[in-house]
């Protein structure tokens, strides 16, 4: 199990996850990230980030609802090709998908 961070962060990149994370996995650059990710293998599921996050785009993967289901995977690819997950996040924008 792990967490999730949705499109609600998109664009709003609040950070207060980043600071309550006891374990520092939770990543972001400013320069060129649209949204904050959660390293899956680092997060000990200690769910502090959920009840931090402002606009309540942290889930549990268990808990995310379907139509952010994408999300699991952008937040995993993020730590293999961020290139790659920056250019989804770019295309869930573009379609104009609603914010969850």
């Amino acid at each position: 199990m792990t967490f999730v961070i949705a499109s609600a962060c998109i664009d709003v990149i609040d950070q207060s996850c980043i600071e309550v994370c006891p374990v520092d996995c939770i990543y972001i650059d400013e320069d060129e990230d649209r949204m904050c990710y959660i390293e899956p293998d680092e997060c000990i599921d200690c769910a502090v980030c959920e009840a931090a996050c402002p606009v309540g785009a942290i889930f549990r993967d268990e808990d995310l609802p379907n139509e952010a289901s994408e999300f699991l995977e952008i937040n995993a690819l993020y730590f293999k090709d961020k290139d790659a997950a920056r250019a989804r996040v770019e295309q869930i924008m573009s379609d104009g998908v609603s914010v969850t």
